[in-house]
């Protein structure tokens, strides 16, 4: 299918700059449960994802289509990659920050919390400096679907920084419902977390927040962007600081400001993006049981 038309919804002129009205939406694959975590691994030119139900990660090499990562891969949502270039996974099974060593050998980096096991963590960001920042709702817990119906441990659902050079383990943040996917600003001045509780209350939010980054502490936190369809489950940014991240039936995208330049409609529920390609200008759109792909005039951030 093409991107064009009514696959495209323009609310901002800014929107065509970052669009391109002729490529299409390509289908790469279609038969996940729920299709998640997309990483880009633009040494080896290709894509990893999880689907988490389905308790297993997938590949897609460019002209050669789609093959098992990992099976089992311990219900693993949310991935990216160190400055190393190693995978970091957050795993539902394990409750645990995972990494994948050069060897394939998978080392759990950090699953406790004061003592007490995580909740299960969800998606994972990696700062400049090495550090490690995760988010720990309790979807993995809630049933055996995603993960193993357990009881939680923590006292609620945190934004944590971790440090593998001293093992430390801090709680950035812990007044959200569900914190789920983050980012760091092109700068690292910022980090950016959406909120997806309304996935289990109404009244409960479905938003994305940013805090200033000072060292190792968030201060000054503000609502970024609220988002009028869906949920933002997870999102990535461009070279000039737009987000682009999921948001119901598609993706939406808004500019450093927090303002709304226009959406992408996949037409199944979206739940996360990554940039990648050569030129770090193709959008992989995981989203229900598809994973999606389209050029974009954009560029998004670099990447191991």
């Amino acid at each position: 299918m093409a991107i064009g038309g009514d696959a495209l919804e323009f609310i901002d002129k800014k929107f065509y700059d970052l669009t391109i009205g002729i490529a299409a939406l390509e289908v790469l694959f279609d038969g996940c449960r729920w299709a998640e975590g997309p990483v880009w691994f633009g040494d080896g030119n290709f894509l990893v994802w999880s689907d988490i139900p389905n308790n297993r990660m997938l590949k897609w090499v460019p002209d050669l289509g789609v093959t098992s990562f990992r099976t089992p891969s311990n219900y693993v949502n949310g991935n990216t990659r160190d400055r190393q270039g190693r995978l970091i996974s957050c795993s539902h099974g394990a409750r645990a920050v995972l990494r994948t060593e050069w060897d394939g050998t998978v080392t759990t980096l950090v699953d406790r919390h004061q003592g007490k096991r995580l909740n299960s963590p969800n998606d994972v960001v990696v700062k400049s400096d090495g550090t490690i920042w995760f988010t720990d709702p309790s979807y993995g817990i809630l049933s055996d679907y995603e993960g193993y119906k357990s009881d939680p441990e923590q006292d609620g659902c945190f934004v944590y920084r971790f440090d593998p050079a001293d093992g430390s383990l801090t709680v950035v943040a812990d007044d959200f419902a569900k914190p789920n996917g983050l980012a760091f600003s092109p700068d690292e001045s910022v980090l950016y977390v959406s909120d997806t509780g309304q996935s289990h209350d109404p009244d409960w939010p479905a938003h994305i927040r940013q805090f200033n980054v000072d060292g190792a502490r968030l201060t000054n936190p503000g609502i970024f962007a609220d988002v009028d369809s869906g949920l933002p489950d997870g999102f990535r940014l461009d070279i000039e600081g737009n987000v682009w991240t999921s948001a119901g039936l598609g993706v939406n995208v808004y500019d450093p400001g927090g303002a709304l330049l226009g959406r992408i409609r996949t037409g199944a529920k979206t739940s996360n993006v990554v940039f990648g390609g050569p030129r770090r200008n193709r959008l992989f759109i995981t989203c229900s049981q598809y994973v999606m792909a389209t050029y974009v005039s954009a560029t998004g951030l670099q990447t191991p």
